[in-house]
Parts: C-alpha cells; sequence; structure tokens
C-alpha cells in the first residue's frame, strides 16, 4: 500500500503543480481566513476516486469532503489534497499533498509530496521512513538554544491566548524559530532533520497525520503538549528529533 500511496501522492501532486500560479485560478473562502481552491476539489476527487476504485471498503476522510464510512472498515484513509492552500492560492511555493492511512486506529503508512521540489517522503509502520527512497534521520541536536523550531498559526489564532506566549517563549530559547504555513511539511522536515522541533494547536487529522508517522519512524518524538501519547484527532501537537523534546515540554508548561 505504500507504493500506492507513494504514486497516488504524485499523480494528485502533478495537479497541484499544473494549475499553481495560473492567475485564473478559482479560489473560495470556508472561513475567514480559510480557503479552497480548484486545485484542492480536483486533487482530491482524483485521491478519492483512486482509493474507491482499489480499496471500495476503506474509509476515507478527506478535507473537503469528509468522512465516507464503510461499515466494519479497519481502515481510513486520512487525506489533505493540498495542505498550505493560502501559500498555494497567493503563488508561494510552499505546499504539498498529504496521504495517510490509519488500520485498526494506529497510522501505519504515511506520504507527503511536495511536487516544487519533487520530494517524496514517505514512511510505513516499522520500516522507517524515506525521502526519495534514501533514509531519513531526525537531526542531532540536543541543546534548545542551538534547535531551529518551526510552528504554524491556528485559524483561531486570535481566539488562542496561549499561542502567542508559546511563541514568543520560543523565540527566546530557540536559536531561531519559522513559520512557513504547511503543517505537513514542517513535520515532514522534522523527519528530515532540516527542523529540530514543531508544535501546533487546532490542527485536523488531515494536517499530521502523514507527518507524524514519518517523524516517529525517523526517530523522532511525537506528543501532545502534556507529554502524553499523541492521537491525530485529539491535538495540540509537539514533534521534535526526540533529544530536545523534554525542553521543549518545559517552555510549553512554563
Amino acid at each position: 500500500m505504500l507504493n500506492f500511496a507513494s504514486t497516488l501522492a504524485r499523480d494528485a501532486g502533478r495537479i497541484l503543480a499544473e494549475r499553481f500560479g495560473r492567475a485564473s485560478l478559482h479560489v473560495e473562502h470556508k472561513g475567514a481566513i480559510d480557503l479552497v481552491t480548484e486545485s484542492d476539489l480536483a486533487a482530491e476527487k482524483l485521491i478519492v476516486e483512486r482509493i474507491r476504485t482499489h480499496y471500495p471498503r476503506h474509509e476515507i476522510l478527506a478535507e473537503e469532503s469528509g468522512l465516507s464510512e464503510r461499515p466494519q472498515s479497519a481502515h481510513r484513509w486520512i487525506i489533505d489534497p493540498l495542505d498550505g492552500t493560502t501559500n498555494y492560492a497567493h503563488g508561494y511555493p510552499c505546499f504539498c499533498v498529504s496521504i495517510a492511512l490509519e488500520h485498526e486506529g494506529a497510522i501505519v503508512i504515511g506520504v507527503i509530496y511536495d511536487p516544487t521540489r519533487d520530494e517524496l517522503f514517505a514512511a510505513e509502520r516499522g520500516h522507517g521512513a524515506t525521502l526519495n527512497n534514501k533514509t531519513l534521520r531526525v537531526s542531532s541536536v540536543t541543546q534548545l538554544n542551538e534547535a531551529l523550531l518551526c510552528t504554524g498559526f491556528p485559524y483561531d489564532v486570535r481566539d488562542r491566548g496561549d499561542f502567542a506566549r508559546h511563541f514568543t517563549a520560543f523565540i527566546n530559547h530557540a536559536q531561531a524559530v519559522r513559520r512557513d504555513g504547511s503543517a505537513a511539511l514542517d513535520l515532514a522536515y522534522v523527519a528530515a532533520g532540516r527542523f529540530d522541533g514543531f508544535w501546533e494547536e487546532g490542527l485536523r487529522a488531515w494536517d499530521v497525520a502523514a507527518g507524524a508517522i514519518l517523524v516517529e519512524e525517523a526517530g523522532g518524538h511525537v506528543t501532545r503538549y502534556d507529554g502524553t501519547p499523541y492521537d491525530v484527532y485529539t491535538p495540540p501537537i509537539i514533534a521534535t528529533n526526540k533529544r530536545i523534546h523534554d525542553a521543549m515540554l518545559r517552555v510549553l508548561e512554563s
């Protein structure tokens, strides 16, 4: 199934790439600052139809179309056809396709494809993580003041009083903090050792499912803000190279 998911992500990414930067791109608002484009819908349509053809008994949870339930199904595909929609709509080349497979409550496969760089991040539970078929490992940074961190701004950031406090605290404790607008890519970059840690509130399962297994299979650690085990349906999330995990938890708890 990993090969199936990888091919699917590349094909959906091709749709995004073909339409990227078009002046005529149709954009709609799902909320005050939450967007959906024709590319989201086209990529999701391809992914969903392909899964239904090959695995008709599987459930599908997709960002735009929601949950298509299948009675007694042990499998659920979790899909974000375009993570980083706001970036995409503005012509900022930081976006991806994210596809994960859940089996009996555990994420077992995760694939993230960045069509702008032709980078395919892939992981299978118990078999490690790769980038374009080369093994991924998290970074070796051990000190928070030497760490490059990343985060995202929730769509309801104005209603989250702790966010600004956490953001300021990490700016003061880490070497630097970045915000690129794609949680899936942020997590993939933690898995690849490009970032040392990530935290964010308010994310949905399709934002994090593939990225979380990538981090874990690359040797990292993923939990909630209080250090308890992470579940893709219960944010918030903190994902790190494991070495700075406790230090980041202390900042979040302070």
